[in-house]
């Protein structure tokens, strides 16, 4: 089995996999991974589909609890509360460095699985399964292309949607030093810009900005321009800016597909988390689907026999699985977290003063319902062996 792609989804497939039996091999086009040097927030489906993997201890000793100590929800950029979310709706969110995930991840795996500088151009179908384009290596029984947002496969695929800009762009940093953040996470949300923050587990914070900008737009300090837009916010934003070094500030323009991917399994290839189905980062899901994406593949996929010849039969089954249980969840997670981003984004001083009023007004127990819904994912069941998968 080939999968292409380092990234989280790409390796937890892989580790997944593998643990069952799978002779695996990760290509990556990068000469080496450098994860984004930020946090993200891992939320109960992906802890469940990270314990699926087996994974799940190794990742939770790791992060910080987000949910627990902190009241989290959103603000206004004076500190009020628009919305604050109960707290079991949080109790298993956990907050990680990327860069440690990805640690974790690729620890998990047997050394020599991923080799990097491995560009694959396409997927050509073959009698024996699927051959690589551009590489000599032998057919694959299965190829989960686990390639990104830009994927070079999902965009050979009949369907393809192509991307679209959101509208804004996102600021991400990592304060240098713990910073206090007086019992509060979460977002505050102003017009045409947001600003969000979580714990990692040594005290420092992750943070990110949102701004509504023209796609591609141009900026010659990032860090200024941050502490700018959120000068005279509420404690501790200023301080959580200030506190990051400037060179550790990011940005990139927040893109999702433009429409759903018809179908997430192309003969012995299957896409696999952006690749299949970027999102917004509104729902802060992108992760989490993937883990799921990850975990369902290798249920479908878990058990292997002493032939070194899969069942065919029983391996499109799986893979028709895949497509049914994923592709209609996570396209309509990227539609929900794609509306959250625009009623969060609203510009306007009547929209903004409209949402905020709709926000108070509405119970925090019927706010938090979506992340409650979302976190009650569970894998499948296990497969019939299916034979070994090269």
């Amino acid at each position: 089995m080939t999968v292409i792609g380092a990234g989280i989804g790409g390796l937890a497939v892989a580790a997944g996999l593998q643990r069952a039996g799978a002779d695996v091999t990760v290509l990556e086009r990068a000469a080496q991974v450098r994860p984004v040097g930020s946090g993200l927030s891992l939320f109960g489906n992906g802890f469940t589909a990270l314990d699926a993997l087996g994974l799940g201890d190794a990742v939770r000793a790791l992060a910080a609890p987000g949910g627990r100590g902190l009241q989290a929800g959103q603000r206004a950029p004076d500190g009020s509360w628009l919305s604050r979310t109960p707290s079991d709706a949080v109790d298993r969110l956990g907050i990680v460095h990327r860069a440690e995930l990805h640690r974790v991840l690729q620890d998990a795996l047997r050394p020599g699985t991923v080799r990097y500088g491995s560009p694959v151009e396409g997927l050509v179908p073959t009698a024996l399964g699927v051959r690589l384009a551009g590489r000599t290596d032998p057919p694959s029984d299965l190829a989960v292309a686990a390639d990104g947002i830009h994927s070079r496969v999902r965009a050979s695929w009949p369907g393809d949607p192509g991307l679209r800009y959101s509208g804004y762009s996102a600021w991400r940093g990592v304060t240098g030093r713990p910073v206090d953040l007086r019992g509060a996470a979460g977002e505050t949300w102003g017009r045409g810009l947001r600003f969000g923050m979580a714990p990692l587990a040594d005290g420092r914070v992750y943070w990110f900005a949102v701004a509504t900008m023209p796609a591609g737009a141009e900026i010659a300090d990032e860090h200024g321009t941050v502490a700018r837009l959120v000068a005279g916010w509420h404690a501790p934003i200023a301080e959580l800016v200030a506190a990051t070094p400037p060179d550790a500030v990011t940005r990139s323009d927040v893109h999702d597909l433009a429409g759903p991917v018809p179908t997430f399994r192309q003969q012995r290839c299957v896409l696999l988390g952006d690749a299949a189905h970027a999102m917004t980062p509104d729902l802060g899901q992108g992760a989490n689907q993937a883990l799921e994406d990850a975990a369902t593949l290798t249920r479908l996929l878990a058990g292997t026999a002493a032939s070194s010849v899969p069942d065919p039969l029983a391996v499109d089954s799986a893979l028709d699985g895949y497509d049914r249980l994923r592709r209609p969840r996570t396209q309509r997670i990227a539609r929900r977290a794609r509306a959250l981003g625009a009623v969060a984004q609203a510009g306007g001083p009547m929209t903004a003063r409209l949402r905020n009023g709709l926000m108070r007004l509405t119970p925090d127990r019927a706010a938090a319902r979506t992340l409650v819904q979302l976190q009650a994912w569970q894998p499948p069941p296990a497969s019939e062996p299916l034979g070994s998968l090269r």
